[in-house]
Order: C-alpha cells, then structure tokens, then sequence
C-alpha cells in the first residue's frame, strides 16, 4: 500500500507541477486532449453557464457570467495547491510510517495536516517530520509552495494587463461602431470629407489587436471568459464586427482600403480559428449561419450605404463574394457565442440603439 501511495502522490506532484507550468509559464497553446486544466474549465463552465441560461434578466445573466473568470482563477489555485498537499501527504507517509513526532501512531489525516502547514509554511510545531526522509520532503514542499506563490503573483498582473489593453480598443470602439458595434455603421462613421482615410488607419490598429489576441488569449485561454464591462460589448463581437467591416470592403466598398482590409481579416481570422479549436467548439453548419444576414438584410444594408454615399459594386455577385468570406469566419464565431454565451453583433444598427457614452445611471444624453 505504501509503494501505491508513494506512486500515486508522485504523479499528483508531478500532474501538477506541469499543469502549472503549461498554464502560466509556457507561451504557446498545448494540444495536448488531456490537460487538468482544461479539465477543469469545462466541467466549472458548463453548468455555470447552464444555470445563468436559467436567469431572465440580461443584466443579471451578464453580471453572473462576468464572475466566473475572476472566481475560476481562485478556485484552480485552490486546487493546485490541495492536489499538491495530497500529494505531498501521500509521499510523508508512505516514506515511514513513525516518521511523525510526537505522534507514533498516526493516521493519514495527520500526514495530511503536516503536508498542509509546510505547504503554507505555517510552522506550528505541534507535529514534525523527525528521519532524513521526511525532512527533506518537507524542505521540498516548502519550496514547492513558495514558489507556486511567486508565480501566482506575477501570473495575475500579466493577466490583467493583457485584459486591460484588450478593452481599451473594445471600449474605443463603442464611439466609431456604435452600441452594440455594427460592420455598417463603422463604415457609416468613417466616411469622413469624401475619403476612407480613418477606416485605414482604424483597420491597421485592429490588424495588431487581433495578434495581441490571438498571443495573449493562446497563451491564457482564461482571458476568454473575461467579460467587457457593458452587456453589449465583448471581444467576440468586435472581433466578429471588424471581420464583417473586413469582408465588406474586399467585396467591394468604393475607395475602401481593400489591401489594409485583406490583411486584417487575415489575422482576425486566424484568431477565430485558434481560439475555437481551444475550446473545442466545432464549427456550425453554414445553414445556421445564414440568418445573420438574409437576402433582404443585404438590400437594406446597400440602401443605407447608399445614402450615406458609400458604394458597394453591383450585381449579384457580390452577395455570393460575401457569403464565401463569411462562410470562412461565421461558423466559428458562432461556436464560441453559444459556448460563450457572446452574442454576435448585428450587420445593421437596430433604430433604437444607443451609444454607451451617450447613458448614464440617470438617463440618455437628448
């Protein structure tokens, strides 16, 4: 029993120990099926996000959901560190069983409570290891749980500064695209003194966004579950609506930045597709993804480019151009809203929407 336990609590270390370091440390995502981590996202996310599917209120349903990245952080630490003073625990006791003193008989949940207070280098004194082996491994835990501290310290900054510099742009967004952000009234915006000159330099600016994104959320996939701070935003939605705006120009917008806008899309793209295959969400079937813009969306949407002077080419064809370039970006979208629960921006600004900037908690700017 003693040489099982010994087994068992070494791979509980070592499990560990390699979660946390592909976790935190390691920049690149891990493709590896297997992964605790990852294990543990999804068997907290689903019936999370299932019960806040339960809550009729929008605002409620956000505010729920805005917990759960901050929250899961806790509870993965507070796992890795009891799997580790089990682990620990397992070794103490399987090492020898008078290892303990004053105890001569003791049980396993005492190697449990000696593992825990040398974890968390509390140092009571009231039971010690007292042979060679059980020193040294308490030596190790210490060092283990310093340095799981240590890393937990510098771990959250990088997060928060990469969600920091994430929301900016989403929040500077909310003035150029409206609320919630649309592919047409971003070109509607942006046509300024006859010329496209602002979307060019816009879609350079969301070029970078997107490869911070696609960086940043690889290597912290938790930065995924982060919500913005206003219900009606969320980086899959700008995300999702500069891939429209991208789609739209490269069909053919008049004295649009079409090479700035391939580019864009590109990486915008490719920021989708990673993103969906680390959470596994396949993509939908292109019939589902149909309705987000039907044949006669299409013609109002021309009608309102029309009079605010922007012109799409004509004919057919560029309905059918549209429909292949969403078809390479849409499916995936629309796995990770419903895995999410994101919603997707609309291609047309609804009559009645109103900017965040223009609210406040004590009404609407007339």
């Amino acid at each position: 029993m003693r040489v099982v336990a010994f087994i068992v609590g070494l791979t509980l270390i070592l499990a560990i120990l390699w979660d946390t370091f592909e976790t935190i440390i390691l920049p690149r995502r891990v493709t590896r099926r297997i992964k605790l981590t990852s294990l543990f996202y999804r068997s907290v996310w689903i019936p999370w996000s299932n019960l806040t599917r339960t809550i009729p209120s929008s605002r409620q349903r956000e505010q729920y959901l805005g917990l759960f990245g901050p929250l899961s952080l806790i509870f993965l630490l507070a796992l890795w560190a009891f799997i580790l003073i089990l682990g620990y625990a397992c070794l103490l006791w399987a090492t020898n069983p008078t290892i303990l003193a004053p105890h001569e008989n003791a049980n396993f949940l005492t190697y449990v409570y000696l593992s825990g207070v040398t974890f968390f280098t509390l140092g009571y004194g009231d039971v010690a290891p007292i042979l060679p082996a059980g020193r040294v491994l308490a030596v190790i835990e210490t060092a283990n749980g310093f340095g799981l501290l240590a890393v937990v310290i510098s771990y959250l900054p990088v997060l928060y500064q990469a969600f920091s510099r994430r929301e900016t742009s989403i929040s500077l967004l909310d003035a150029r695209a409206g609320s919630p952000s649309s592919a047409v009234e971003l070109l509607r915006r942006h046509r300024t003194e006859g010329s496209f000159d602002d979307l060019n330099g816009l879609l350079s600016e969301w070029e970078r966004w997107s490869a911070e994104l696609l960086e940043s959320h690889l290597s912290y996939p938790v930065l995924c579950y982060f919500r913005s701070q206003h219900d009606n935003q969320s980086w899959v939605r700008a995300l999702t609506t500069v891939l429209d705006t991208c789609a739209l120009v490269i069909v053919g917008v008049k004295d649009a930045p079409v090479w700035q806008a391939r580019m864009t899309f590109a990486i915008a793209r490719h920021a989708v597709v990673d993103l969906a295959q680390v959470f596994r969400t396949a993509p939908r079937a292109k019939d589902s993804c149909a309705s987000r813009l039907t044949s006669a969306e299409f013609a109002r949407m021309r009608e309102i480019l029309s009079k605010n002077e922007i012109v799409l080419a004509p004919g057919d064809e560029v309905e059918t151009r549209l429909g292949e370039l969403r078809a390479m970006y849409e499916p995936y979208v629309f796995a990770l809203s419903e895995f999410l629960l994101m919603p997707l921006p609309p291609w047309i600004l609804p009559e009645d929407a109103i900017d965040n900037w223009k609210t406040s908690a004590w009404g609407r700017i007339q």
